[in-house]
């Protein structure tokens, strides 16, 4: 497998375009199941986790056309039939929100048959809240052997639906779902993400009625059909956080564009705390540090528009070498300190203690082989190694491609020494 290795010392000067949002266009690829016209969606990010649901998407009917338009990448999706409403287990276990396909194949046609997406090394994060609304909307739902079969001959019906606690998942599920149904679907506690607000906007586009989406309510008045429609993918506010934490812990001076800073206004603040320069732009923001140790600050993450745990890591990187000692919670998910051993291996004084983590700042981290477990944690790593003397080698990168497309030409052009290393053994 492909490994990631970094040469520590480098400053960061340059600019870095930031890609479509990841956890947007998934969803938005999903609901082109909707309709039996085309959905143009532009400002594409190019990943693993969009290549995976547009092969799951094929098996199902659709064509799935990628290519350069006017806009820079973009997707044609159309799904003149579906030709299968069976998601097999072979498919759904490479990305989890492969499963939000369910309620669109139920909307459209009536039942579906897909995989249980399995565990998350990350924490549980079970699809009960998914099942309970689809159920809430009319779906009768069994279980057997791995798979959900969900059955709504007659259609969905609009419902009346409160999430017991707050879940991106399920609130995006159900109004992929719920456009469809036939009467009103008011949902109740919903996650407040801007990815919401971004399918939502789509949605509309195609003929939707739906209202409230960024709020804790939603209602969605259901329509009979929808169409096909042209739509931009809102800028990944994950990217954009990462390469600001990276410039950060680099020092120099980066510009990020076709970005909007105030979907992470929550992790400028704290690098603005911490000691870096943060300017917004037109198009994006600068974050410029000229050398000085950064200081150590405090986060907690929460929802939107709190702290978000995507870059909880990325930001514990930071703190590595940041002076005195910095406290990290985490709200969201268990075990998302899976990184902090790996840390450790490049020289850092991390102690966890159930959703707390201890950061204490170190004068210098050292280069060293290193293991990515989950997406947002392989990417801390590079930022780690950005820093740290001498040479990182980070292993098992498939998780970074999942959600950071062409990294090491981003930040190579700003100065990095970054290069990655192809199909060596992934093993330490």
């Amino acid at each position: 497998m492909d490994r990631i290795a970094i040469t520590g010392g480098a400053q960061l000067n340059g600019e870095i375009p930031i890609s479509g949002a990841k956890n947007s266009a998934i969803k938005l690829m999903a609901a082109s199941l909707l309709t039996d016209e085309p959905l143009r969606l532009t400002n594409m990010p190019r990943l693993a986790d969009t290549r995976f649901l547009g092969k799951l998407l094929t098996r199902l009917g659709a064509s799935v056309d990628e290519k350069t338009g006017d806009q820079g990448a973009e997707t044609v999706l159309h799904v003149p039939e579906i030709v299968s409403a069976i998601a097999p287990y072979d498919l759904v276990r490479q990305m989890r929100a492969s499963f939000n396909v369910l309620g669109p194949l139920v909307a459209r046609t009536g039942q579906a048959k897909v995989s249980l997406p399995g565990g998350c090394t990350i924490g549980a994060r079970p699809v009960d809240l998914h099942l309970q609304a689809l159920e809430a909307l009319g779906a009768k739902i069994d279980l057997h052997e791995g798979y959900v079969f969900a059955q709504a001959p007659r259609g969905l019906k609009g419902a009346e639906i409160t999430f017991p606690f707050v879940s991106v998942g399920a609130t995006e599920h159900a109004l992929l779902a719920a456009v469809l149904a036939k009467g009103v679907t008011v949902l109740h506690n919903c996650a407040c993400e801007p990815e919401i607000g971004d399918l939502a906007e789509c949605l509309n586009k195609m003929g939707a009625k739906v209202e409230g989406a960024g709020t804790p309510t939603i209602t969605i008045t259901g329509v009979a059909k929808l169409g096909g429609a042209t739509h931009s993918v809102i800028p990944d506010r994950i990217e954009m956080g990462t390469y600001a934490v990276a410039a950060a812990m680099a020092g120099g001076e980066v510009r990020l564009t076709n970005s909007r800073p105030g979907l992470i206004d929550a992790l400028l603040k704290k690098i603005e705390e911490a000691g870096a320069g943060v300017t917004e732009t037109a198009d994006g923001v600068i974050i410029k540090r000229n050398g000085s140790r950064l200081n150590a600050v405090d986060v907690e993450t929460g929802v939107y528009p709190g702290f978000a745990t995507d870059l909880q890591a990325q930001f514990m990187s930071l703190m590595t070498t940041a002076k005195g000692e910095s406290r990290i919670r985490e709200t969201i998910f268990e075990n998302r300190f899976m990184h902090v051993p790996e840390l450790a291996r490049l020289g850092a004084d991390i102690s966890v203690s159930g959703g707390e983590a201890v950061v204490r700042g170190v004068e210098q981290l050292e280069g060293a082989e290193v293991m990515a477990t989950d997406l947002r944690a392989s990417v801390s790593l590079v930022i780690a190694g950005l820093v740290a003397r001498g040479e990182t080698v980070v292993s098992r990168i498939y998780h970074l491609d999942r959600g950071f497309e062409r990294l090491e030409e981003k930040l190579g052009n700003c100065g990095a020494q970054v290069r990655r290393i192809h199909g060596e053994p992934d093993e330490l």
